[in-house]
């Protein structure tokens, strides 16, 4: 069992105790509530492990090495960083895909980049962002954070680049 199951395990039995203690049908309330988060997120988890799988499977190491590999420099980096920027979903749609690519040979750096654009900049959710905040405010963010996903690209590359 992962380290990240067994925390996980030890957070869920505190609040199914918390839940037990405070009474009023919580835990049943909270469990309904999580099931049908559960089964209106599904669909998505699935589409996006399935992605993560044929990603492997078709695409060849090489391809991955060649585009996102160590030796594709900062042409790799900004690569990711694109993909990641217009990547949609939450959590659990890019991470499947960015375990997938690291997997087949992404480097540390493409996929710090991928990730970092992909809660940075978000293209998707930029919309979204632009009705409630405004866009001079959604604009100044925007392109505050310009640079940021490829120099973390570029950083964890050049530190972490030999360890990971």
């Amino acid at each position: 069992m992962k380290t990240a199951t067994i925390v996980m395990a030890v957070i869920l039995a505190a609040l199914i105790g918390v839940a037990i203690w405070r009474g009023g049908g919580s835990l049943q309330k909270g469990f309904t509530f999580g099931g049908k988060t559960f089964l209106t997120t599904l669909p998505l988890l699935v589409i996006a492990f399935a992605i993560a799988g044929l990603v492997q499977v078709l695409v060849p190491r090489e391809v991955v090495a060649k585009w996102l590999g160590a030796g594709a420099g900062f042409k790799g980096i900004m690569i990711a960083t694109v993909a990641g920027a217009f990547t949609p979903g939450g959590p659990y749609v890019s991470f499947p895909i960015v375990a997938s690519l690291y997997k087949s040979g992404a480097s540390v750096g493409t996929v710090v980049a991928f990730v970092t654009a992909w809660s940075l900049w978000a293209v998707a959710r930029f919309p979204l962002e632009m009705g409630l905040v405004g866009p001079k405010l959604a604009i100044a963010r925007f392109l505050s954070t310009l640079i940021v996903p490829p120099l973390a690209g570029l950083f964890a590359q050049a530190v972490f680049g030999r360890w990971v």
